[in-house]
């Protein structure tokens, strides 16, 4: 049998430019160990530059194993963006110009191009409205691969299982799933030109539960969608109704990622997914401000259209639009997870979202502690979507 390398799979000599989906574990202060910390769902556009374009190498090495170069780039449209809660801002994450952001794709099996250990070295910015930080040491991000580019199957989760929780866990990750493996790791106040200053940290990135975790997947269609919304939440034997809302400026509202045939090998229809919830609203009865947010270890898949299309373009408007949605709910007192996904439906009028509703039908979810104590339940959701972008990229600096 023939012994593979990496030029069997004739890439083409350009970038590659996908969707990604990511979180991280961030603990705010300069004491890790007492910091307030929250999982932030993030996602963007990345390009990643590699062999065969210029100046990237292709090789055997001494073990026999092929491996090629690659290499992580930095501009104001590529990065990656969410909510954060304890900041009541957007938090985007660049590449550090001035820092190697390079890595490479090495068979795991001498001769045999798949799987695949995937490697990169990481150094970042992160930015809000008042913040602009940097981390001094690597973070070194691995992961096995099973295609170039390594696309997660639409609609997976990230690990093999569900964890629940911020606490510190132990994790495993998902085929075509990276994550930082040197953490945690602290930023710093940075200069405009990037480097840091002083000896205090402003933040630190966890180690777990979402270590610097990251997928690629290959969408239609990204819709990046202001949302207001009516939750009814049972606390205490009493119904309750909080008004939600998120601006897709803010890395806020909704995002929702759309799939045809060509990108699913689920046969014929249009896969949807909520890739990230951030809605905000007051509820004395939780604590105070609370924001819903999508689960980042349980994805929430849906469809859109009748199931019969073979492409997106097919989907005749208006179209139904189904989610399994899975939510957290996070409070000033922590944490609380549905132990079930919630249905929501609604009409699309076309690929413009704005004025969509979309409504919780059937049966709700308790929303439980990381010790599964019940401490309220959703029994009716309501979202409108407003203002929008669409398209087939979601650059980070909209």
């Amino acid at each position: 049998m023939a012994r593979e390398t990496y030029e069997s799979l004739n890439l083409a000599p350009k970038p590659i430019r996908p969707h990604i989906l990511a979180a991280a574990t961030i603990v705010y202060g300069d004491d890790y160990y007492n910091g307030k910390r929250e999982t932030i769902n993030l996602s963007g556009f990345v390009q990643m530059n590699k062999w065969p374009m210029p100046g990237f190498e292709h090789r055997v090495d001494a073990t026999g194993r092929a491996v090629f170069d690659t290499e992580l780039i930095s501009a104001p449209e590529v990065g990656i963006k969410g909510f954060s809660y304890e900041l009541n801002d957007r938090i985007q994450i660049l590449s550090n110009p001035l820092l190697p952001n390079t890595g490479h794709v090495r068979q795991i099996s001498p001769g045999k191009n798949f799987p695949a250990e995937f490697h990169i070295q990481r150094f970042g910015i992160l930015e809000t409205s008042t913040l602009r930080l940097v981390h001094r040491n690597v973070i070194d991000i691995y992961g096995v691969v099973d295609a170039i580019p390594p696309f997660k199957k639409p609609l997976t989760g990230g690990y093999l299982g569900v964890p629940r929780g911020d606490q510190p866990i132990e994790l495993v990750q998902a085929p075509n799933v990276v994550r930082g493996t040197t953490l945690p790791e602290a930023w710093y106040p940075s200069t405009d030109d990037n480097e840091s200053i002083g000896i205090t940290p402003t933040v630190f990135f966890a180690d777990s539960p979402a270590a610097c975790m990251s997928m690629l997947v290959d969408p239609s269609m990204i819709i990046q969608t202001s949302t207001e919304a009516t939750l009814t939440l049972q606390v205490d034997g009493r119904t309750v109704r909080v008004e939600l809302q998120g601006s897709h400026g803010l890395a806020a509202g909704m995002e929702i990622l759309l799939f045809g045939p060509d990108k699913h090998d689920e046969g014929v229809g249009v896969l949807a997914q909520i890739a990230r919830v951030a809605l905000v609203g007051e509820c004395a009865e939780l604590g105070g401000r609370v924001m819903l947010r999508a689960s980042w270890p349980k994805p929430s898949g849906g469809t859109l259209g009748e199931g019969n299309e073979d492409s997106l373009s097919r989907v005749r408007f208006p179209a139904e639009l189904h989610f399994d949605a899975e939510f957290d709910l996070v409070t000033p007192r922590g944490v609380l997870y549905s132990t079930n996904p919630v249905h929501l439906s609604g009409e699309l009028r076309d690929l413009d979202p704005a004025g969509t509703d979309l409504a919780l039908s059937g049966q709700g979810t308790p929303l439980v502690t990381t010790e599964d104590v019940e401490k309220a339940r959703i029994t009716g959701l309501s979202l409108v979507m407003r203002e929008s972008i669409v398209g087939e990229h979601a650059a980070v600096n909209v």
